[in-house]
């Protein structure tokens, strides 16, 4: 039995995943780093069964009434874990995204802002004094009565719904019509009311284009309606709806986001006319403060907004200021100093969402409890790492325990207490290999984690590729980029750098396929490969297609008379209809949050027991869905076209994937691979480039190296690869380096240097020179 002040974490015989009963002692009061390879089991110590039993105790607290209104993870499959403190997740997943929510409203810094507004703003003579809900676009109080608090207005016009006027009316010149029936009905009622269906659109008279388009009378006329001869015609009432009143309707009443996208094509976005997008009720944008409304302070990066707030008046003002000021620096000190209070959360990255919320924890001024972090130094450059680096050794002092799950060298040594899992990913890993001091792992021969952190020999030196061409960009003003121009050459690997904010995903947001030697374009992004459970690693590859014809292809099936949809659990024939092919069903527990649980039915499988009868090889579709990449491999070793899926699927180094594993299970690193891999099993002809926006995040650097070799194959079969990096071993190995900076946000936007690696790092002027430096051999 521990004693009550054990100051130890004690994890016994965690399985969840793929952990094989791991037993493992973890010291509190430190910085303890949990690393492995991707897929080893590591996030499924510290998220699934650390983080998550903490929470379920916190829950088991709480009233059960206010249980129901908290999203809960289950409880974890361990045996029992002592020592452990409460526990604060940071992870990179990000919630959904609402136009409302902005980093002023994630670090709280939009209250501070409004009550210095409330309490020591300059009022105009006369004017009411307004609370501080007054001053939020989110609120009745403060919103634009026009724009509701959104700042735009959306607006339609002829040229947006009609795009081709040499059409009549009946061919379909009215594009923002619903298609099938209901726009053949619309058609029928504008015949009825005596307009001219069959003329071209641009000879009909201007009034009648109006009326057709832009009215808001919904007249109610008896429709005769011209079918087909054989069938009965009815005459039926039928109320018009004109153009823009049908796609506005959509656009704000629909539930279908295909729908919602549809119309949102017919729409054009505006600033307000009443509040010029600043989404405040002008009574509001009458107060100032040191010169400057509100929605003015709001637009500042937060660098600037701090040196603004000097020289309080009042001692009111004095106390606000102070307060604003002190819960800035944490966010600058992050390396996020060029983000501004209004920048909309959607637009930022998972990493920048994480850190901002980290920031915030820093005011939070709880101690004794464990934080929990999803590789907070994902997509950071080196510069800001050492940042983050000083933020959790703050934490660590302040009297708290820190875990993070984390792939950065620098990080791992700068803990003073290290994970490691493996030795590889899926079945082949969730072990612990060691726990203990970062120097001891030196020792562990099974780690790949210690090849890469005690490996001091210099990188090999690589000759660099000649160009074949160039690319020129630009010149380019958006965002914080003004009239950049760059040139990326052809068939070589380039790779662009630069802190946080300065630009890198604005530019080459701007390469596209029209433009002179791009040839084919293929962009690959780590959005997610799907939104529901639904889609799968084998469904977005293909591979399923191919999977469902070998089954239907088997003597059993064909006896049976089942085709290829029999082996889809998305529609009815072969799915078990209990849970619909999901595998689960949601079980509702009153006062407890609702829960998943495996289908009684199918247990899980998803299919019917008579789909299930049919094998190909011994193993049934569920059985196949189940295996991993690896497995599947040896599996259809002698099919050719399913071969080579799963052979680009291990090129990218995602053999411990299970082939129906849920696209919602999928990090953004896995997303991207995955979507990278799709491209590779296709037939290449002609030159391609292939943009990239930092691949290597969230990976461990085996499989950066795994990565590597692939991109550098494609460059070396006569492709064009570019690179959003902050990974220094995979710029120091690219052809050619375009920096830019040399800060974020406006102290960025310039291209600061550009060439060879070992010409950049020699740069005086450039953030990254000195981080490249270090590793070029």
């Amino acid at each position: 039995m521990h004693s009550p002040h054990d100051p130890n974490v004690r994890v016994r015989g965690a399985r969840e995943h793929n952990l094989k009963g791991v037993d493992v002692d973890i010291p509190r009061d430190v910085l303890a780093v949990f690393t492995g390879v991707s897929g080893s089991g590591k996030s499924s110590l510290a998220f699934g069964t650390i983080y998550a039993e903490a929470q379920r105790r916190y829950f088991e607290s709480v009233a059960p009434y206010a249980r129901r209104l908290i999203h809960q993870v289950g409880a974890p499959k361990v045996g029992e874990i002592t020592g452990l403190p409460p526990a604060v997740s940071l992870q990179q997943r990000r919630s959904a995204p609402m136009s409302r929510s902005s980093v002023g409203t994630v670090t709280n810094l939009s209250n501070s802002l409004r009550m210095l507004y409330s309490r020591a703003g300059d009022y105009p003579p006369g004017a009411e004094r307004l609370d501080s809900d007054s001053f939020s676009p989110n609120t009745a109080a403060g919103a634009c009565p026009q724009c509701h608090g959104l700042g735009q207005v959306h607006r339609t016009t002829e040229e947006l719904l009609v795009p081709d006027p040499a059409l009549s009316i009946r061919e379909g010149a009215i594009a923002a019509w619903p298609g099938a029936w209901q726009g053949k009905n619309l058609r029928d009622i504008l015949d009825a009311l005596g307009h001219d269906v069959d003329r071209p659109w641009r000879e009909l008279p201007a009034e009648a284009r109006e009326w057709i388009l832009f009215t808001d009378e919904q007249p109610v006329v008896t429709v005769h309606p011209v079918r087909d001869a054989d069938r009965i015609q009815r005459p039926y009432q039928g109320t018009y709806m004109s153009a823009r009143r049908y796609v506005m309707k959509t656009f704000s009443d629909s539930r279908s986001t295909t729908l919602r996208a549809k119309a949102e094509r017919f729409l054009a976005a505006a600033p307000c006319p009443a509040c010029g997008g600043s989404r405040l009720r002008p009574e509001a944008l009458a107060v100032t403060f040191a010169g400057r409304t509100i929605a003015e302070l709001a637009a500042l990066p937060l660098t600037e907004l701090a040196g603004s707030l000097e020289g309080a008046a009042s001692e009111t003002a004095r106390v606000l200021t102070e307060d604003l000021k002190s819960r800035i620096g944490p966010v600058v000190e992050l390396g996020l100093g060029y983000l501004s209070l209004d920048r909309a959360t959607p637009t930022l990255s998972a990493g920048e969402l994480q850190r901002l919320r980290l920031a915030t924890q820093l005011r939070s001024g709880l101690f004794g409890v464990v934080y929990v972090l999803d590789e907070p130094s994902a997509g950071l450059h080196p510069a800001d790492t050492e940042a983050l680096l000083r933020v959790l050794a703050r934490l660590k002092a302040a009297g708290n325990t820190v875990f993070v799950v984390e792939h950065h060298l620098d990080v791992m040594r700068g803990a003073d207490w290290l994970v490691d899992v493996g030795p590889r990913a899926g079945e082949h890993g969730g072990r612990v290999l060691h726990s203990g001091p970062v120097a001891e792992l030196a020792t562990v021969a099974e780690s790949a984690t210690a090849r890469f952190l005690f490996d001091d020999s210099p990188a090999a030196v690589r000759q660099v590729r000649a160009p074949h061409g160039q690319l020129k960009v630009g010149p380019v003003t958006r965002h914080n980029l003004r009239g950049v121009t760059a040139e990326f050459p052809l068939g070589v690997f380039t790779a662009v750098t630069g802190v946080s904010g300065s630009g890198k995903s604005t530019l080459i947001g701007e390469i596209a396929e029209d433009l002179v030697g791009v040839g084919r374009l293929v962009s690959v992004d780590q959005r997610p490969i799907g939104r529901t459970p639904r889609s799968n690693l084998a469904t977005y590859t293909g591979l399923f297609d191919v999977v469902r014809k070998v089954f239907a292809a088997t003597d059993e099936a064909r006896a049976r008379g089942y085709g290829v949809g029999r082996f889809s659990f998305n529609v009815a024939g072969g799915r078990c209809e209990t849970c619909q092919g999901e595998g689960f069903v949601s079980v509702e527990l009153l006062f407890l949050p609702s829960t998943y649980a495996p289908c009684p039915d199918c247990g899980g499988a998803r299919y019917n027991p008579e789909t299930l009868q049919v094998a190909y090889r011994g193993r049934n579709i569920a059985q196949v869905l189940d295996l991993t990449v690896e497995s599947a491999a040896e599996f259809f070793a002698d099919t050719a076209t399913v071969a080579r899926s799963l052979a680009t699927l291990l090129d990218v180094g995602l053999g411990y994937l299970r082939l129906g594993q849920p696209a919602t299970e999928l990090s953004g690193g896995e997303a991207q691979r995955i979507k990278l891999a799709s491209e590779l099993q296709r037939g290449r002809r002609g030159h391609t480039l292939y943009l990239l926006d930092e691949p290597t995040t969230g990976l461990h650097p085996a499989d950066v190296e795994v990565l590597m070799r692939q991109l550098h194959g494609l460059v070396d079969a006569g492709h064009t690869v570019v690179v959003v990096e902050h990974d220094m071993s995979v710029v120091a190995g690219a052809d050619w380096v375009i920096d830019l900076g040399p800060g974020g946000g406006d102290a960025g936007g310039r291209i600061v240097a550009a060439g060879p690696p070992a010409r950049v790092a020699q740069e005086t002027g450039s953030a990254t020179a000195a981080y490249l430096a270090r590793v070029m051999p």
